[in-house]
This record gives structure tokens, C-alpha cells and sequence, in this order.
């Protein structure tokens, strides 16, 4: 990936990090803190619903090198979990559909049916909608700061020539980079360490998943496949 590419990721305000080391609470594809995510790595999983295929899912796991903390569940309400529901969306197999109003994303089946996530959108005045298409995907993504944002946080120039990927970086475990008409529309499905923003307004325009997620949705989605991005609820 080109530091180009990265920069376009917050353009226009679609990211907001208070530095790494300090635990951006309203940031878009921001970083927790070493310390916080060090205990989450120490956390060894469980939770409520009483599941163990939930515990399982959301269990602790080694990817690519790097840990992926265990879920606390509780932290999590229930129907943001994922699971295979009936598609409520009526698009064709392989579209990925973000219902930033439910904070719900399908990737539809065949069969009429759907593989669910939940997911946290963007505040207001950050968000996009419309189609696009998958035009890119990274593993364990490299996020490089604009130079707009270096300027406003001198403590994030050690980052100009790119972050690389890991549990502490703002793209989380996997990204999709979505383009239209071939151009970057600066939108990305992307992973977050911070999962108890899930179902929440708290990102400044991404899509974040949880780590566990947004790996599943990758290793289903391919290049050239279609998103929907739209608010409302789905009947």
C-alpha cells in the first residue's frame, strides 16, 4: 500500500486521533493506548449469553503474528454479535450492505440469506452513503496520518512515513477500501480493537468491526464486490 492511498483515509475529517498513547473516545480508525491494550490482552475471554459458540467467535486468537484480544461479551449487547439471519436487504450475492441507522452490515448469501455484523458508523456530518465497490484489501493494514492531521499533532510525525499494521494501528486487523466510478470515495470497512464501540456513533466516518468480524467478512468478500452504504432500516 502507498502512503498516498493511506492518507486519503482522513481526508476530508474522516479520522480524529488524540495521538497514539492517548485513548481517542469519538475517533474514527483512532488507537487505544498500550496499557489498555494490554489488559484487554490479558483478558482471557467469557462473558454473558451463554454460548460457547459466541465465546469461541469472539475468543482470544493469534493472527498473522499478531493477538487479537478475547471479546468481553458483556460489553457487547447481544444483537450486535454475529450471526446468519434471513437478508433483509434484496441485493444479489457477494454485496456487503452497512445499515448505518440499525449499525448492522449483511454480506448477502445465496439463498435469501445473510451473515450479520455489527458495526460502529460515523458521527454525524462524517458519515457517507451511496454504492461502491471493493477495490483494495489489506491484512494488518499500514495507516499513515495526512500531513493535515501531523499538523495539528506534531506527536503523530513519527508516524508520516506509515504505521505499520498491528493491534495498536487505527485499521485494526483487516481493511476494505471502497472506490466508485473509480475514484477513492476515502471509505473503509475496517477493523478496531475498541469493541465496545460497536453499536455506537462514536467513529468519525469509517465502518469499524470487530477484529474477529471484519477477518470473516474478508475472507468472504473479493475484490470488485459491491457495498451498499445506507441509513434505514431494512423491512
Amino acid at each position: 500500500m502507498t502512503a498516498n492511498n493511506d492518507r486519503a483515509l482522513s481526508r476530508r475529517g474522516f479520522l480524529s486521533i488524540a495521538g497514539i498513547g492517548a485513548l481517542a473516545a469519538a475517533s474514527g480508525c483512532s488507537s487505544s493506548t498500550r496499557a489498555r491494550i494490554a489488559s484487554l490482552t490479558a483478558f482471557s475471554g467469557g462473558g454473558t449469553y451463554g454460548s460457547s459458540r459466541y465465546q469461541a467467535m469472539y475468543g482470544r486468537m493469534v493472527d498473522n503474528g499478531e493477538v487479537i484480544p478475547a471479546v468481553n461479551l458483556n460489553r457487547v449487547p447481544e444483537q450486535f454479535l454475529r450471526r446468519e439471519v434471513a437478508d433483509p436487504t434484496g441485493e444479489k450475492p457477494g454485496t456487503v450492505v452497512v445499515d448505518t441507522d440499525a449499525k448492522f452490515a449483511y454480506y448477502v448469501m445465496p439463498g435469501g440469506r445473510a451473515m450479520r455484523y455489527g458495526v460502529g458508523v460515523g458521527r454525524e456530518g462524517f458519515g457517507w452513503s451511496g454504492r461502491a465497490d471493493v477495490r483494495m484489501k489489506r491484512i494488518w493494514p499500514t495507516w499513515t496520518p495526512p500531513r493535515e492531521m501531523i499538523q495539528r499533532k506534531p506527536e503523530l510525525s513519527e508516524y508520516a512515513g506509515g504505521m505499520p499494521g498491528g493491534i495498536m494501528n487505527p485499521l485494526g486487523a483487516r481493511a476494505l477500501y471502497l472506490f466508485q466510478g473509480g475514484r477513492d470515495t476515502l471509505y473503509r470497512l475496517h477493523g478496531s480493537p475498541e469493541y465496545w464501540t460497536i453499536g455506537t456513533n462514536e467513529s468519525s466516518g469509517c465502518i469499524r468491526f470487530m477484529n474477529q468480524d471484519i477477518i470473516d467478512l474478508y475472507d468472504r468478500v473479493k475484490v470488485g464486490s459491491p457495498v451498499l452504504v445506507r441509513a434505514g432500516v431494512y423491512v
